[in-house]
């Protein structure tokens, strides 16, 4: 840990630029490995590292980076050639020293908390194989970085924070500038608080002069109070308008410090990316465009795990394995592709691959399996809102869900992040040739621009960029249509709703003859308008966003409030939420019949060799409600099932007499039992493993090493 307090904040600085530049620069190498110019700048940065550690007392810091730049420096001088999985190796030291890292410049009062039990092993290792020598006689005794402490030790990394932000001296001159003229104004405005105590003190006297009847001496003070009063006004015209110029150089100075460039946030996919398509055995190139768009800090940090999961989507479903592209006529590798761009709003994040893209009609026997939709309601559906439902949680088309795949947790996670944003997210594919991601975002999430509207005496207030336009619409140009009020804009029929009611607000009665004209606002959703009708259209503003209170954090319809400059408090309304409502309006809800008698329960078999597993097991689907008849191996488990009916079977792998894969494709061969759901639940958890689960025809399969007991219970509501 590094007591000092200067140096603990500029050492967190300097280590993480010189690893992220280490990180890109050894994905670049695995390409070009005879690189000249990228091994003399990896070797320099691995070099500086070393120093800085060597300097603040940092030994294992040290002496990681020093094995670094033993390698590359072998390689920089022809010694040695790195291969990829030497390259591995080094991402291994990266990932330690930046643990080692996060203990050093934690504060003291964090790191004397930090339970650090490993024992890195620092010294010399052995000479690894993946560093060839380029002359066959002479091998290379250059060392591989490389760890013998177990990874579990080390504290995992944090979440993704920006903790410093760098700034141009140029702005914050010009900061210092305007705080020297706020300075300025606000003596100004003391002096004027001075001048109306002695306009108060003349009022005074003058009272005095009428209770005394001095008619000449009223009449010159009349005068001479009228001309300081307009002598007071024009300076405080003056010193108002200085003020709101100062303020808003000021508030617009210190919101450009926020706004970082996107590179900061894309420089952490590259190697993410990398790992991913390796371990599924896939071959991606990653392509990041409009690095240089700036987003707010705040934007950033909370887009990270949302990319996160587009990212990994178009790996893991939307780019095929190279020999299944090949059959398609398409390049082995495939790319998946990030893109930035901005307007003077917002900024537009595209996350794309060229990969097999969406089934619809898959999209659409999911949801009807899943009782999500009717035939008939999917009928009535848009390609768009047939893409959407990938949107909805627990959605997923996969047929085998694994540790990280096929529960349909993911892009719901992704919408919901990015709707908490005040941004929307919007859906495009082309079957067969790709998908793509686009995520609409504030530039700023301090102040947005809003469009205020009226009704039922309140005022709210309404995202300009979801706004299209405003317009007075006769009553008579509305009609109803499939049981919902529509008009028609620009020959397209648009659903309307009234605020209040969406709102849940009373609706008060108002006597309307069929020439009366309403006020509508049409708003846009990713692909969808919709029309709210509202009592008045007041003003368009561009307000300060006050988050909302814990207690109601997340309040249906609301995104946040801000104070109107007439001190009244303002809800700004979340358009996303306010469709939702508007849907669910007009959606009928099928009778339930009435029943005294409590459902039947779900009933499982249960086959696990080991009693200690099974009792363990047996216990928590009992304990969610479910009957569950065990069996001891495969054999016991197939002659069970033709004693009764069951809803699902959970089944370990390895077990005596009849695997868990034996008995899956057993009961698979049996037609009478071909669409009851199995789970496999296993030690065996490689990829491999995994496949050979989906060949047999598991329809979930979970890793006992990372096994949550939540999980098989959400993958047995899925399946039931």
């Amino acid at each position: 840990m590094i007591e000092d307090k200067e140096l603990r904040g500029l050492f967190r600085i300097e280590s993480a630029e010189r690893l992220q530049r280490l990180d890109d620069g050894l994905l670049q190498l695995e390409k070009t490995p005879a690189d000249q110019s990228l091994l003399e700048d990896l070797f320099r940065e691995a070099h500086s590292l070393k120093g800085a550690s060597r300097m603040l007392g940092l030994a294992e810091i040290q002496t990681l980076a020093h094995q670094l730049e033993d390698a590359l420096g072998a390689a920089r001088k022809g010694e040695a050639v790195i291969r990829s999985d030497a390259v591995a190796e080094m991402y291994q030291t990266l990932e330690t020293i930046r643990r080692l890292v996060k203990v050093a410049v934690e504060e003291p009062s964090v790191a004397d908390s930090v339970v650090w039990s490993a024992e890195l092993n620092t010294k010399s290792v052995q000479p690894s194989n993946t560093l060839q020598a380029e002359n066959p006689i002479a091998k290379s005794e250059i060392r591989t970085p490389q760890l013998n402490a177990p990874q579990s030790n080390i504290p995992p990394s944090s979440v993704f924070r920006i903790e410093t932000i760098r700034v141009e001296p140029k702005k914050l001159d010009a900061l210092l500038t305007q705080t020297g003229e706020l300075t300025v104004t606000k003596i100004r405005i003391a002096r004027r608080l001075v001048e109306i105590d002695e306009l108060l003190d003349y009022c005074d006297e003058w009272e005095r002069a009428v209770h005394t009847g001095q008619a000449n001496v009223i009449e010159q003070g009349l005068a001479s109070l009228q001309g300081r009063l307009n002598h007071l006004r024009g300076d405080s015209y003056e010193d108002s308008t200085r003020l709101s110029f100062v303020a808003e150089q000021i508030e617009s100075g210190v919101r450009t410090l926020r706004l970082l460039p996107m590179s900061t946030l894309f420089g952490l996919f590259p190697r993410m990316v990398h790992d991913l398509a390796r371990d599924q055995h896939k071959e991606v190139e990653l392509v990041i465009e409009g690095e240089d768009a700036v987003a707010d800090k705040h934007v950033l940090e909370e887009m990270k795990d949302p990319l996160m999961h587009m990212l990994r989507n178009s790996i893991d479903h939307g780019i095929e394995a190279p020999e299944q592209r090949e059959q398609a006529g398409k390049s082995r590798t495939g790319t998946v592709r990030i893109k930035a761009s901005q307007n003077p709003a917002s900024i537009i994040i595209e996350v794309s691959d060229d990969g097999r893209g969406l089934d619809l009609e898959e999209i659409k026997r999911t949801a009807l399996k899943r009782g999500m939709h009717t035939e008939q309601e999917l009928l009535g559906m848009s390609a768009v809102q047939i893409q959407s439902l990938i949107l909805l949680p627990g959605f997923s088309t996969s047929t085998l869900i694994t540790d990280v795949s096929g529960r349909g947790v993911g892009l719901d996670v992704v919408r919901n992040n990015i709707e908490h944003l005040k941004g929307t997210l919007q859906i495009d594919t082309v079957p067969g040739c790709g998908l793509t991601l686009l995520a609409q975002l504030p530039i700023s999430l301090a102040t947005v621009r809003v469009l205020i509207v009226a009704t039922s005496d309140c005022r709210y207030a309404l995202p300009v960029e979801h706004v299209q336009f405003s317009r007075k619409v006769p009553l008579h140009e509305m009609y109803t249509m499939e049981g919902r009020l529509t008009v028609l804009i620009d020959g397209q029929a648009v659903y309307m709703g009234r605020l209040d009611a969406l709102l849940g607000l009373e609706v008060f009665p108002r006597v309307r003859n069929s020439q009366a004209i309403v006020a509508c606002v049409i708003l846009r959703v990713g692909e969808e308008r919709f029309g709210l009708i509202v009592d008045e259209v007041v003003d368009e503003l561009e307000v300060v966003l006050k988050p909302q209170s814990k207690l109601l954090k997340r309040v249906r319809n609301v995104s946040g409030a801000t104070i109107l400059e007439t001190g009244e408090v303002c809800m700004v309304l979340n358009p996303s939420d306010l469709l939702k409502t508007l849907r669910k309006e007009f959606v009928a809800s099928a009778p339930v019949a009435a029943t005294d008698s409590l459902p039947a329960k779900k009933v499982l078999l249960l086959a696990e060799d080991s009693i200690t597993t099974r009792t363990q097991e047996k216990r928590i689907l009992e304990g969610a409600g479910y009957e569950v008849v065990t069996a001891v191996d495969g054999v016991d488990a197939y002659n069970q099932l033709s004693t009764r009916s069951f809803d699902a079977v959970v089944s370990d792998i390895m077990m005596p007499n009849m695997t868990g894969l034996g008995l899956t494709e057993k009961i698979r061969a049996n037609k009478k039992y071909a669409e009851l759901p199995i789970i496999l639940v296993t030690s065996l958890a490689s990829e491999e493993d995994q496949r050979r689960g989906l060949e047999a025809g598991a329809n979930a399969y979970i890793s006992k090493p990372s096994f949550d007991q939540q999980v098989l219970l959400d993958c047995l509501a899925r399946l039931i």
